[in-house]
């Protein structure tokens, strides 16, 4: 019943059909049921760690293993703060784990908290984090290049991006860098700041959007697309469950997630 109710998609109705008994009686008897303790043999891992959210202030932190799929920790949580992250990946430690890498997304700070391990950010989120700045069509010839630009980030190495986006921002740096005048106040500002904010953007997480490439022998993925999908997965299941209590939405989370 267990597995129909989280893997199978199965409501509480469809349920009580197939066990011919009460909605009642089905609740009851998964409320009762116990989720077994989930070994996890300690090992090298690289670590994908991600948040996702269920409704206003109830979210899950995952810390998931990129070798083996396996999810290894995770935490409840109302907000995503680097501390917790911290914690987990400390808890992953005391546990046995050996942390070889960590893949994550663009949190600021989060990066520095982690001296002794390499850090690789997520290149779709750095992707992500400039298209809400120039959107996913932009009309500026500058914009157009510089989103040219970052289409070659998932799919070139460390030289050839970091070249590609010299080039760019030798070619328009005076665009960049050109100011208009509030006509009521006198003061200046950039003409063109939310693409000065993206081209920073990258600028900023450069050293650590290609740890992959330059730790290759550990085998990091890019990417948290792993972890996201997950969640999208969980996210799909659990609509099928609208109305649940915060106690059978986390004990629905526990079994499926399995950490």
């Amino acid at each position: 019943m267990w597995r129909l109710y989280t893997e199978g998609k199965q409501t509480y109705l469809q349920l009580s059909r197939t066990y011919h008994c009460s909605i009642k009686t089905i609740q009851r008897s998964i409320d009762k049921f116990r989720i077994g303790f989930q070994y996890k043999a300690p090992r090298e891992v690289v670590v994908l760690m991600d948040t996702t959210y269920f409704g206003h202030r109830f979210g899950v932190m995952l810390f998931k293993d990129a070798y083996t799929s396996e999810n290894l920790l995770k935490y409840f949580v109302k907000y995503e703060t680097n501390a917790l992250y911290k914690q987990g990946i400390n808890a992953l430690q005391e546990r046995g784990f050996m942390v070889q890498a960590i893949v994550c997304d663009g949190r600021r700070g989060l990066f520095n908290l982690f001296k002794d391990i390499p850090v690789q950010m997520c290149q779709f989120h750095q992707v992500a984090i400039t298209q809400r700045y120039i959107t996913k069509n932009p009309r500026m010839p500058a914009a157009i290049e510089f989103k040219e630009v970052m289409l070659l980030l998932a799919r070139t190495d460390k030289e050839s991006f970091t070249g590609a986006l010299e080039l760019w921002f030798d070619k328009w740096k005076s665009f960049l860098n050109e100011r208009t005048e509030d006509p009521l106040t006198g003061k200046t500002h950039y003409t063109h700041k939310r693409l000065r904010s993206a081209y920073s953007s990258v600028k900023r997480n450069l050293p650590w959007l290609f740890t992959w490439y330059d730790h290759i022998e550990l085998n990091i993925p890019n990417t948290t697309n792993a972890i996201d999908g997950h969640f999208a997965d969980l996210k799909n299941k659990l609509r099928n469950h609208n109305g649940l209590s915060i106690y059978r939405k986390e004990k629905f989370i526990n079994g499926f997630l399995k950490a």
